[in-house]
């Protein structure tokens, strides 16, 4: 099973993520971007406030692609549950916020992203989103780089919305705004039922 972990900065995934490792040691737990040179390449742009959207969006396509045949496809091979800080989705949420407010002429600029992934990518079984609004997410992520300004966030937040909207039944909504131990208790919660569910 793949779960993944969702939500705008400052969400607390990573800490939940990492809270999830001492639950269950015996998980493959991963990341996107990855630590790989593609993440490299992706964190350098990331960087840049000058960087061309659309070559982003590839940086992040070729990390994820290689994140997939390295190390997602074979733990799941292997029959390994995999827990996956930020995914496919944060790519289809942020990536098509960036795209839309460039100068690139794209209709749909997430349903564009999205395509680009379809013909290679595996999907989640489940995914947990762990939602918090715009202008608090940038408070605790600290507006310290091109993804974490509150207006840019609020458009995250709603191509997020419209995931959840297509696919309702592979997501789980978590309330960030809640003290971290009330959110992290919740999720292993939810973990443990979709394990269970798929026994």
């Amino acid at each position: 099973m793949l779960i993944t972990l969702e939500g705008l900065d400052g969400s607390g995934k990573t800490t939940v993520w990492e809270a999830l490792q001492d639950v269950h040691p015996e998980a493959v737990f991963t990341r996107e971007p990855t630590d790989s040179w593609y993440g490299d390449a992706v964190y350098r742009s990331m960087g840049d406030e000058e960087a061309d959207p659309l070559a982003e969006l590839f940086l992040y396509t070729a990390d994820h692609a290689d994140h997939l045949s390295g190390t997602v496809r074979p733990a799941l091979a292997e029959g390994n549950l995999v827990v996956s800080d930020r995914y496919s989705d944060s790519r289809f949420a942020y990536q098509g916020a960036t795209l839309a407010e460039s100068d690139l002429d794209v209709d749909s600029p997430m349903e564009y992203v999205r395509e680009i992934h379809t013909a290679f990518s595996r999907p989640p079984d489940a995914t947990i989103y762990l939602d918090l609004d715009a202008a608090a997410a940038a408070e605790r992520a600290g507006r310290t780089d091109k993804f974490e300004r509150d207006g840019y966030l609020a458009a995250v937040r709603e191509n997020y919305e419209r995931l959840i909207d297509d696919e309702p039944e592979r997501f789980v909504r978590v309330d960030a705004t809640r003290p971290l131990e009330d959110v992290i208790a919740r999720v292993e919660d939810v973990v443990a039922g979709l394990l269970a569910d798929a026994e």
